[in-house]
């Protein structure tokens, strides 16, 4: 019985955090269209917009960053991986995230399990299924943060793999049309979106900042950590150290970059057949076998019993 209320608690909550992400999802592209209006011209009042979400949400982030603060403190372990945590926090783009915030929120998650064990403690008694099931939680509260951010992160990575080349096909263009190098890289920077434009953008912030370009983009390879993009960087630092053309530079990395599209996509292709495997012995021929072979089986079970 505890088992099953604990589930349902469970289920209730994720599909809580589902709603609630539809709603956040909703607020943001309804924010992102009033912007792109906004840019030509026509702004109204903004809508009046409640502040307990925010403020709860600030709340939890300062308990999670005086945990966290407390815990890096103390355990060696976690200070010993703090590099590591933040350079995966930078690749996932969670650049307002610390690391301290990080982990007070996996251990918050974490505490979760043993809070609904005291719970239900105090209103029956304890057996083994429910220390397992409250184990269990522990563990998913203290793991399911660092996978989500890991599979953020390399989301994030595979995303920007795939615009480097629209990115490199555009520079080409502004390039050879006449455009300096620099300005085609902010024309680039404001017409594409998501994570490639934050990167570029961010290195063109810090070059205003006084940075020289090689820096910047030395910086974009250590922040983007993709094979893209460290060809596209170490490509042109190597070529503006050795002084050759920038238009002879991206049009050659345009067709490095066409070529590692296409073995990209053959590779993805080789590994269907693998991918596919599973799915069909774990989920297709069991239910052929049944189709098939069950009335077989019950037929001879019922000639079986009968004689």
């Amino acid at each position: 019985m505890a088992l099953v209320l604990i589930l349902g608690l469970s289920l209730v909550a994720t599909s809580g955090v589902l709603v609630l992400r539809s709603f956040a999802l909703a607020r943001t592209e309804r924010r992102r269209t009033l912007d792109q209006i906004a840019v030509y011209g026509f702004k109204s009042a903004a809508p009046a917009v409640a502040e307990d979400s925010a403020d709860l949400r600030s709340a939890f982030g300062e308990l999670a960053t005086a945990t966290g603060e407390k815990a890096l403190a103390r355990f060696d372990g976690l200070r010993a991986n703090e590099r590591g945590l933040r350079e995966m926090l930078t690749s996932a783009g969670m650049y307002n995230t610390s690391v301290a915030a990080f982990v007070g929120s996996r251990i918050l998650c974490a505490l979760l399990g043993p809070t609904l064990l005291l719970l239900l403690s105090l209103t029956g008694g304890l057996d083994v299924r429910l220390l397992l099931a409250c184990g269990l939680l522990t563990l998913m509260g203290w793991y399911l943060p660092y996978v989500r951010m890991q599979r953020r992160a390399r989301l994030r990575l595979e995303q920007i793999d795939r615009e480097v080349p629209e990115l490199v096909d555009l520079l080409v263009t502004t390039v050879e049309g006449g455009v300096g190098f620099a300005a085609g890289l902010q024309l680039a920077s404001r017409s594409i979106e998501g994570p490639l434009g934050q990167e570029l953008r961010l290195a063109l912030r810090e070059q205003s900042l006084g940075l020289t370009p090689e820096q910047a983009l030395r910086n974009l390879a250590l922040r983007v950590d993709s094979p893209a993009t460290r060809a596209f960087t170490q490509s042109l630092v190597q070529g503006e150290s050795l002084g050759v053309s920038i238009g002879t530079i991206l049009r050659d990395l345009a067709i490095d970059m066409r070529k590692r599209r296409r073995q990209s996509a053959e590779e993805r292709a080789q590994k269907t057949p693998t991918k596919i495997l599973f799915p069909l012995v774990a989920l297709i021929l069991p239910a052929m076998f049944v189709v098939t072979l069950g009335p077989v089986m019950m037929e001879t079970f019922a000639f079986l019993s009968s004689s």
